[in-house]
């Protein structure tokens, strides 16, 4: 089985014969009806050419190979041990002597920086980023980790974990919250740095994690799709770079040229990291903001496992302990993301997931604020500084509030291993 399965595999990923399985352009109108804010975007002709659909269809059959490597080399030849990998992620792969080819091979890659990085840019963009302090948040849960639930394709792997429903919810948003901060930090993606580890380390986890799919025969690639393909975390992507910069201007921040091509460098930089191939990293805002409406209208729409999880995403605030007032809190964080959600993703994009829909009440109150701090009040003599630290510290009490500021592991990959 293990050798027809890669035979299958190896000439999907070709781009030569196999074609797109049938979750593409599987349900054009409502997903073109929950993609559509997207179109206002794009200007004339915003649909994909021939070219951009026929690509869009092998993206769905295009695996990360690098990472499929590490992994047979591990599950298959026992060339490499998952002590091994985390030792060298942790201290380098000059830290394992006589360390197996596969392995150096696939760190080798990671740590060969390509020559369209810049290292200034990355900085710049992650100082961009975190100045959104809890506006950041609150539109990674509700913006980018909710609007991806209307994409059904890839949610048969996320609900196969058993952990993102219910209580476990808060730990992934969590585990969300814990990547982004590092990504985003100083020097956090440097080799050695937390961003860059952590990225890696999920990239490797997403690579045990299509294997494991892959190699069961109850998975239906040709329904499906490769379990963790190419078209799915170009979507994913895009939705913490493309949209969540559209989505932070609602909420009234402004971002001059320089600011947004410094965040969508770094954004490119985490998806290289992650596995993503050159072809789908959104190098400029108009190209991402083509992809990503792409990517939605060739995505299959919400589903039952959508509505789980938009309804666990929604609930969570109804979790999360307060000292004092808990109830009206609870209530406030619940209606304010709600609020939220039917602001950013639209009537549409929430009636679609289950979601109750709720006036813009808290949207027009950040726009407002926003718009005094940015605009305003960063512009004083230390202004800017003021500003910054009162982000930090939002983002920092936000956290803290998910778990009570235990710091949850990104993924176990030692257990698929």
């Amino acid at each position: 089985m293990t050798k027809s399965l890669t035979a299958r595999t190896t000439r999907a990923t070709a781009g030569t014969a196999s074609p797109a399985p049938e979750r593409f352009m599987r349900d054009p109108i409502s997903a073109g009806r929950v993609a559509a804010p997207l179109r206002l975007f794009l200007g004339a002709a915003p649909d994909p050419t021939y070219e951009e659909r026929d690509r869009l269809g092998r993206a769905l059959m295009e695996r990360d190979e690098p990472g499929d490597a590490l992994v047979r080399a591990v599950r298959e030849d026992h060339a490499v041990s998952m002590p091994m990998f985390r030792e060298a992620l942790e201290h380098g792969i000059d830290s394992i002597p006589d360390a197996p080819e596969p392995l150096r091979a696939f760190f080798a890659a990671l740590t060969r920086v390509p020559d369209w990085v810049d290292e200034q840019k990355l900085a710049h963009g992650a100082r961009v980023l975190r100045r959104m302090g809890l506006d950041a948040a609150l539109v990674l849960g509700y913006g980018s980790l909710l609007g991806g639930y209307n994409n059904s394709g890839p949610l048969p792997v996320l609900m196969a974990s058993g952990k993102l429903t219910g209580e476990q919810t808060l730990r992934r948003i969590s585990e969300t919250s814990v990547w982004w901060r590092a990504v985003t930090a100083p020097g956090g993606l440097d080799r050695g740095g937390e961003g860059w580890k952590l990225t890696v380390h999920v990239r490797a986890m997403h690579a045990f994690l299509n294997y494991q799919h892959e190699h069961d025969p109850a998975w239906r690639t040709d329904r499906l799709g490769l379990p963790i393909n190419q078209f799915d975390q170009a979507g994913t992507l895009g939705l913490f770079s493309t949209t969540f910069l559209i989505h932070t201007r609602v909420l009234g921040i402004r971002y001059t040229e320089r600011d947004a091509d410094a965040a969508m460098h770094l954004w490119c930089y985490v998806g290289w990291l992650m596995g993503v191939d050159e072809h789908w990293l959104p190098f400029t805002e108009a190209g991402g903001r083509r992809m990503i409406y792409h990517i939605g209208i060739a995505s299959p729409s919400a589903d039952a496992n959508s509505l789980a999880l938009a309804k666990s995403l929604i609930d969570a605030p109804k979790l999360i302990h307060h000292k004092n007032f808990q109830w009206i809190r609870r209530t406030f964080d619940y209606e304010r993301g709600l609020s939220l959600a039917t602001t950013l993703l639209g009537p549409a994009g929430v009636l679609a997931l289950g979601v109750p829909m709720r006036p813009p009440w808290y949207p027009l109150w950040r726009a407002i604020a926003n718009t005094v701090k940015h605009r305003g009040i960063a512009r004083l003599p230390g202004g800017q500084r003021w500003v910054d630290a009162r982000a930090e510290r939002q983002l920092e009490h936000s956290h803290r509030r998910l778990l009570g500021g235990e710091r949850p592991p990104i993924g176990q990959i030692a257990h698929s291993a």
